[in-house]
């Protein structure tokens, strides 16, 4: 099952997809934030190219693990966005993925002026990968 995993941002939106298996996360593309959430032909042509069974949508909840306003936001859009494409929409949390992103990043060798543009789709690629990792120890706990 074909995962496709969002980082939105206040500007910005991360894209990472799933190998068909559900087993490797890898980053996609970043598209302007207002696009996602409007289902505009940007993001409509990255759902046809991968053709994802569902949505994963990063949750930015608080150190202490909680939702706040950024969250309920995210929320909002994201039923939007399940409502525009009517795949099913799941959500994870994305608490400390950027700066993970950015750590893998920099160990690849860019710099803060050539991560930009980048880190949102990394970011969404880790939150996406510790969420198959969940997944699939759940079904192995079975």
């Amino acid at each position: 099952m074909r995962t496709l995993a969002l980082d939105i941002g206040d500007v910005r939106c991360g894209i990472a997809v799933s190998d068909p298996a559900g087993r490797v996360a890898s980053p996609v593309c970043v598209l302007p934030a207002p696009e996602v959430a409007a289902c505009a032909a940007s993001f409509l042509r990255v759902l046809e190219n991968w053709e994802p069974d569902e949505l994963l949508f990063g949750l930015p909840l608080t150190l202490a693990g909680e939702e706040g306003p950024q969250a309920q936001r995210i929320r909002t859009i994201a039923h939007s966005i399940q409502a525009g494409t009517g795949l099913p929409a799941h959500f994870a949390d994305e608490r400390l993925s950027s700066k993970e992103a950015k750590r893998e990043l920099r160990q690849m060798g860019y710099d803060e002026r050539r991560m930009r543009g980048k880190v949102d789709m990394v970011a969404a690629a880790v939150f996406l990968q510790a969420w198959l990792d969940a997944q699939h120890a759940s079904v192995g706990e079975r």
